[in-house]
């Protein structure tokens, strides 16, 4: 039974290793994407609608 217990801890935590690998993995990509696209256009920057003001800002780096 220890065994058991043991194996799905095991597996459970594998799991969620896994699932913050993937998540980073396509954040990383994202950012990569949109640093591709400001490259090919010339942007310096990209322009968000804050929704509380209603004002366009240039996106911070951890947006």
């Amino acid at each position: 039974m220890a065994q058991l217990l043991f194996m799905v801890v095991l597996l459970g935590g594998a799991w969620l290793l896994y699932r913050r690998f993937v998540s980073d993995a396509e954040k990383l990509a994202a950012k990569s994407r949109a640093a591709e696209k400001e490259q090919e256009t010339g942007a310096i920057g990209t322009l968000v609608k804050d929704p509380e003001t209603g004002e366009y800002r240039v996106r911070r780096e951890g947006e």
